[in-house]
């Protein structure tokens, strides 16, 4: 990697309080590349050859069975994703692919291991990353769990729109059969719960949403911090 993607990376929560002579053994043999959208970057039962790292753009976790597939978790930067897998030294449990283009640092595996058992400053780092991957999860199953389709809709609105702050205007960042397999829904479900919140002020114009009476839809929604939170 150049000087200037060496120092970028270092100044990342994950690899900031290393020994530099550590930092420089695990990028060592790292590479950060640069993928076009829709590029499949693992697959899950392989093997957990690198960690991965999104540092732009962003990357669809999904999994596949019985002629199905789902949508479980959209990553943008800076995170890594499947980093149990590369601990573990197990097979990877989702695949993955880029949404859009996107910058990916992948470390070797057995770096990580390595490092993880000599560095104290490093295995502290990833054992915050695993938990804080650890919330999402289960936040994302109580959405599941405790929510109606709806319901499930309303609350991703609320958390554009503040994730955006735009007013009443809110931009869909990926298309809408993707957004219906992350709530669980089928695209035909997605459209129908579209037209059950046009009461609550939800305009759908395209990838272009108006969110004009935000307090009706809060209201319908129920927002809970144990659940919608990002940072808790």
């Amino acid at each position: 990697m150049r000087n200037e993607d060496l120092k970028r990376i270092r100044d990342l929560d994950l690899f900031a309080n290393m020994r530099p002579e550590n930092f420089e053994a695990l990028t060592q043999a790292a590479f950060l590349q640069r993928f076009p959208e829709q590029v499949t970057l693992i697959r899950e039962g392989d093997p957990a050859d690198f960690l991965h790292v999104v540092t732009a753009g962003a990357v669809e976790l999904y999994a596949s069975a019985g002629g199905r597939e789902t949508t479980l978790e959209l990553v943008r930067p800076v995170s890594t994703f499947i980093l149990a897998a590369v601990l573990r030294d197990q097979a990877y449990l989702m695949s993955a692919r880029t949404l859009e283009r996107s910058q990916i640092l992948m470390i070797p595996a057995t770096s990580v291991r390595e490092v993880f058992a000599a560095d104290e400053a490093f295995a502290r780092a990833i054992v915050d990353e695993l938990a804080g991957r650890f919330r999402t999860v289960v936040k994302a199953l109580k959405n599941q769990k405790l929510r109606s389709s709806v319901e499930r809709l309303a609350n991703y609105l609320l958390r554009l729109q503040q994730e955006q702050d735009d007013g009443p205007r809110v931009e869909l960042p990926v298309d809408k059969r993707t957004i219906a397999s992350l709530l669980g829904m089928t695209p035909e479900n997605l459209s129908r719960a579209f037209g059950t919140l046009a009461p609550y002020g939800v305009r759908v114009e395209g990838r272009t949403l108006f969110l004009d009476k935000p307090e009706d839809l809060r209201g319908l929604a129920k927002p809970s911090p144990l659940i919608d939170d990002p940072t808790s």
